[in-house]
């Protein structure tokens, strides 16, 4: 069905059932307000799939993560603003259950409204409606197991769910352990929707748009930190500082997880993995209330449960880290890039595939050019570097922990030339982008060199295709050859401007001489497009 069709017909379904609760207030009928309880549950388990599965469709990729820190964002400002007014509105005597009804009723009412707005969303393809619970149970798991980044995203956010209901379940208990009252577990809880809400904006500030998965474990790992805090603060304020900071990095958690799913997610499919996704957020919840219940009733204090489940939640981040070590890597990388210089992308983004693999291909002007374009691509790149290089003392680790691929000539070690060429061949058969500079050393002049045959040989194993790659602003720097050997002489510049274009790809049939030329195009479309030289320049 149309998405905004459902949006509006299950916000008159739920006016019906808050007709219903307000029904239940006035006669105060426990039965009738569980009732209600139980369809609002109901209904939100519609609501919650086309909610998200509709972002999608009316957002581009660059948006989403934005469009998911929003619906977040609301989601738990919504929570806080319900829980404070309607704690304020029973307590006004004598008319505050009836003034509660309807305070629901006028909010089903403006939600009413709200929808009328929502932007048509077609069905991308019209399915058979299942009515066996278990049967249609089961095959909506199965849909969201297809993808393994889509269902590992749908365990990473069920388990962010778990720990968020541990949290919001023990807050009552936190609070009056701490010697507060009613007003304290209203701040804890403001403190915590107001941190998920401003983590939620934040990670699209972060991010610009990308999907960035390697920022999941680093926010993991702030939010068990977080948590462990709030298993040993005296005071509500440590609470309510313990519990923004968790709902904070919650936020930088939560959010690209989401996007990942959407983003992944087929088009036909993408409401059936997000139900796949509310039901194991479901089943994380009710463990996690199972978990809280045994362990205190077994006779273990609240503070130590709460540091327990902050050791738990550090343990699931490490194993997170290292199914996506190499998103984090990149994170990293691109993080010191762009502390180091001012760069100009162009193109980049554009011409790298979504999936499957590619060869990178770039001219080649200082010793941190794989550095720079591993820390700009939105993919893992798998570069090819000279074995001197990648067995450099102090960086070996790193360069095996981004899995490069180290290479030599054939008269120096030919054994190493092959054993590159087969694990360049694995690595595109795998879907991945190999990174090449095809002049086989530095520049020692500035000027692009001869690019070297190797890959033809490449593409002759696996056609894929080749993306060309400009640098542009290196030479001169502390890492190139103009001022003697790199990094013999004293720093000239810092924080200078560079320029990195990437054209479209070229077929797996170009020979080396047709990739030296696609790159020495993108350096004729840079010096025309170049800006006025500008910023600090130490001399």
């Amino acid at each position: 069905l149309d998405k905004a069709r459902l949006v509006r017909a299950l916000k008159v379904s739920e006016l019906a059932i808050m007709l219903l609760a307000l029904v239940g207030f006035q006669l105060q009928s426990l039965v009738l307000l569980f009732v209600a309880l139980f369809l609002m549950g109901t209904q939100s388990a519609f609501f919650g799939p086309v909610k998200y599965a509709i972002l999608p469709q009316h957002l581009r990729e660059d948006e989403l993560v934005a469009g998911n820190g929003l619906v977040e964002m609301g989601t738990f400002v919504a929570i806080l603003a319900g829980t404070i007014v309607g704690a304020l509105i029973v307590a006004i005597p004598n008319v505050g259950v009836l003034l509660t009804g309807g305070a629901l009723v006028l909010t089903s009412l403006v939600g009413i409204g709200s929808a009328r707005f929502v932007p048509s969303a077609p069905p991308q393809q019209v399915g058979r409606l299942d009515f066996n619970l278990v049967r249609a149970t089961r095959d909506t798991i199965r849909i969201g197991k297809r993808d393994r980044k889509v269902w590992l995203a749908i365990l990473g956010a069920s388990w962010f769910w778990a720990v968020g209901a541990f949290v919001l379940g023990q807050m009552p208990r936190i609070a009056e352990s701490l010697g507060g009252d009613q007003n304290a577990l209203t701040w804890m809880l403001a403190s915590f929707s107001i941190g998920i809400g401003i983590g939620s904006v934040l990670c699209e500030k972060l991010s610009h748009g990308r999907i960035e998965v390697g920022r999941v474990p680093l926010a993991g790992v702030a939010m068990a930190v977080a948590l462990y805090a709030l298993g040993s603060v005296e005071t509500i304020q440590g609470a309510c500082i313990a519990v923004g900071l968790l709902g904070g990095f919650g936020g930088l958690f939560i959010v690209p997880l989401y996007a990942l799913m959407q983003h992944r997610a087929k088009e036909s499919e993408r409401s059936r993995v997000i139900a796949a996704n509310n039901i194991v957020n479901a089943a994380f919840m009710v463990g996690a209330a199972v978990y809280a219940t045994l362990r205190l009733t077994s006779g273990t204090a609240l503070e130590s449960l709460v540091r327990e489940v902050a050791i738990l939640h550090l343990v699931v981040t490490l194993i997170t880290l290292v199914v996506v070590y190499r998103e984090v890597v990149r994170l990293a990388i691109g993080r010191v890039v762009k502390t180091m210089y001012r760069i100009d992308v162009d193109g980049l983004d554009a011409h790298l595939p979504e999936e499957g693999a590619a060869l990178l291909v770039a001219n080649h002007v200082s010793f941190v050019d794989a550095f720079i374009l591993g820390g700009l691509c939105k993919r893992p790149v798998r570069f090819v570097m000279d074995h001197r290089m990648a067995r450099m003392r102090g960086l070996r680790w790193f360069f095996r922990l981004a899995k490069v691929i180290p290479i030599a000539s054939r008269k120096e070690d030919p054994e190493l030339l092959e054993a590159a060429f087969g694990e360049i061949d694995r690595a595109l058969a795998e879907g991945e982008i190999v990174g090449i500079f095809p002049e086989g050393k530095c520049t020692r002049d500035g000027e692009t060199d001869v690019f070297r045959p190797g890959a033809e040989r490449i593409l002759k194993a696996q056609p894929v295709p080749v993306v060309p790659v400009l640098l542009e602003g290196l030479w001169g720097s502390f890492f190139s050859y103009k001022n003697g050997y790199p990094m013999t002489s004293r720093p000239r510049r810092w924080w200078s401007r560079l320029q990195v274009r990437a054209g479209a790809p070229l077929p797996a049939t170009s020979t080396a001489d047709e990739m030296r030329d696609a790159v020495e195009a993108l350096r004729a479309r840079a010096d025309e497009d170049a800006p006025t030289p500008k910023g600090l320049t130490l001399v």
